[in-house]
């Protein structure tokens, strides 16, 4: 399986946020579409990743408030990405390696969407039902 069969499972839904923008807007964003992370883009440029760990790392350090951060002060910089044709165990294990659980999916410098550590879960458990389904049926359907 490909990332690119992830994305069109699961859509390209795509939410992002200029770097000057609020750290407490995005975090209302997220809060209000259920998302995990925001795609920060500047001249139609992705210039990288706001996730919630940022945000909560951002509340840590600040005792418990945003205040006026700006999503360039606590945005992941030029962020891992994976390209559509990258297998799954590939992407799993690149983003166990990374730490990341968003990763921006890109083709020649264009964003494709981006896939979550849960879709990735979710694709992969999903697989595997078919194919166990499959096998059933190939083993009750044996000839005696």
């Amino acid at each position: 399986m490909q990332v690119k069969e992830i994305l069109r499972v699961k859509g390209n839904r795509l939410l992002s946020i200029e770097p000057t923008g609020r750290a407490t807007d995005a975090a209302k964003t997220m809060s209000e579409q259920n998302l995990g992370s925001l795609i920060v883009f500047e001249q139609e440029r992705m210039v990288g990743v706001l996730t919630f760990r940022e945000i909560l790392q951002a509340l840590a350090q600040r005792n418990g408030t945003l205040g006026d951060v700006r999503v360039a002060e606590i945005m992941v910089r030029d962020p891992v990405t994976a390209g559509p044709d990258m297998e799954v165990n590939d992407l799993r294990r690149t983003m166990l390696e990374s730490g990341a659980r968003y990763l921006p999916v890109v083709q020649d410098e264009k964003l494709l969407g981006v896939i979550s550590f849960r879709d990735v879960a979710k694709a992969v458990l999903e697989e595997q039902d078919f194919e166990n389904k499959m096998l059933k049926g190939y083993i009750k359907n044996w000839p005696a």
